[in-house]
């Protein structure tokens, strides 16, 4: 039987349009009475941290790097380490301070710990901010704290500059770069790479670069993006593993000279073969719904930490007219508590207003009309508004979902309403519903 043939002239099957995402840098810049961009924080702060910098070189005295764990962190905390031996620094002056598993760069255990090591000077890089006690107790002891997450209060007595009101907001590392690199002639061509690794670890690897953000062409002509991708998923690597192995990752990047040094590391690459696993066992767990649909909830017991990697990998993958915020819960993490993390749907980027995870977090909680507010206490919805979460109680967590009111069906419309279904006898051409992204019972 022949063929029939097709009609050249027919209309092609339009294709499926993609969601129009803006870029990261698509935002206005502060600009001052000159018209001049204010970025990546306020010039007064970023001279301040310029000299505090160069006075710890001269000082020759010993200076203690505090890094957060995630690439972000790392980065912008070997910038520093390499900046300060351009100034003249011995290596040996330099020591890093890495926070324990389950804790707090304001936790008692860290602050004698930061102590002991001796320091004249203490840089607190991408630890996030909030009220607190100076970062250690002596006043002999000067802080400086760079980072970009949300917040107007600090460790008292320490000089800050945080990006957080300087849309586009740098990451930590970006904004490190930013501070370092006219400080010496080595530190562009030695540390770009590291300051697009930061970068792309916490904002993607889609970034476009584009201004207020530095021109990395050249950056990018002598390492390519594969190899700085591939570097930032084994330098989140250990500390995800139940080991919490951040100092390999630091001492890995320290030693390498280019994002290759770091890509045949075999402790980073078995963590990442373990993390990898553990996410994909994690990840087919269903969600629940708030009752008001806006709040898909993730819920996981696991000794990794993986919840920030599947509520990213789901962010990108639900659906829904009414959904905004993913919320994964790992109650496997720290004993007895919650470390949960929220990142925007996908499908809720570009809502007018925009969505606000902080904010939102925050309106829940004050649903309570008892004191669940004060026992959240100051590791809840911290970060960013459009990537944050926090570690509570198990029994807090549980009155926030209630309040939530997570699993509760959503109340019928008016009567008098009816709803808007299309009835179709057509079979659906869509092949990945969302109930082939769980396991399958056996």
């Amino acid at each position: 039987m022949k063929r029939k043939a097709v009609d050249s002239k027919q209309s092609p099957k339009p294709k499926r349009q993609r969601d129009d995402i803006p870029d990261y840098c698509d935002v206005h810049p502060q600009r001052n009475d000159n018209g001049d961009t204010l970025w990546p924080a306020s010039p007064e702060a970023i001279e301040q941290a310029q000299t505090f910098l160069k006075e710890c070189a001269r000082s020759q005295q010993k200076v203690l790097i505090v890094p957060d764990k995630d690439a972000d962190g790392l980065d912008a905390g070997v910038i520093i380490h390499r900046t300060l031996v351009a100034l003249g620094t011995a290596a040996s002056s330099i020591d890093v301070h890495l926070i324990a598993k389950g804790n707090s760069i304001h936790d008692e255990e860290e602050r004698e710990a930061m102590m002991r090591k001796n320091p004249k000077y203490i840089i607190v890089v991408d630890q996030g901010s909030g009220p607190a006690p100076p970062v250690v107790d002596s006043p002999d002891v000067k802080s400086l704290i760079i980072d970009h997450h949300l917040s107007d209060e600090f460790p008292k007595n320490a000089l800050v500059v945080s990006a957080c009101h300087y849309p586009p907001v740098a990451t930590s590392s970006l904004l490190t770069y930013e501070i370092c690199k006219s400080l010496h002639p080595d530190v562009a061509p030695s540390c770009g790479y590291m300051c697009a690794m930061g970068t792309h670890g916490d904002l993607g690897n889609t970034l476009k670069w584009e201004p207020p953000f530095p021109d990395m062409k050249e950056v990018f002509k002598i390492h390519t993006k594969k190899s700085i991708n591939d570097a930032v998923s084994l330098l989140n690597a250990p500390r995800r593993t139940a080991k919490f192995d951040v100092l390999t990752a630091w001492e890995a990047l320290l030693a390498a000279k280019s994002p290759k040094g770091i890509l045949t590391n075999r402790r980073l690459l078995s963590a990442r073969a373990e993390i990898n696993e553990e996410v994909e066992r994690q990840t087919h767990t269903a969600p629940k719904f708030s009752k008001d649909g806006k709040i898909a909830v993730f819920r996981i017991n696991s000794a990794a930490q993986v919840h920030p990697v599947i509520a990213t990998r789901w962010a990108g993958h639900l659906k829904s007219p009414k959904l905004e915020i993913v919320l994964v819960a790992n109650s496997g993490y720290v004993p007895g508590k919650v470390n949960f993390s929220c990142r925007i749907a996908r499908c809720a980027r570009n809502r007018d207003p925009p969505v606000n995870i902080i904010s939102s977090l925050k309106a829940v909680a004050d649903l309570d009309t008892t004191d669940l507010v004060q026992r959240l206490g100051e590791s809840f919805a911290r970060g960013h508004k459009e990537a944050s979460g926090g570690i509570i109680g198990a029994n807090e967590f549980e009155e926030l979902m209630a309040l939530m009111k997570v699993g509760e069906k959503p109340d019928p419309p008016p009567e008098g309403v009816k709803k808007n279904v299309k009835k179709t006898t057509e079979k659906s051409p869509q092949k990945n519903k969302l109930d082939g992204y769980f396991g399958r019972k056996a």
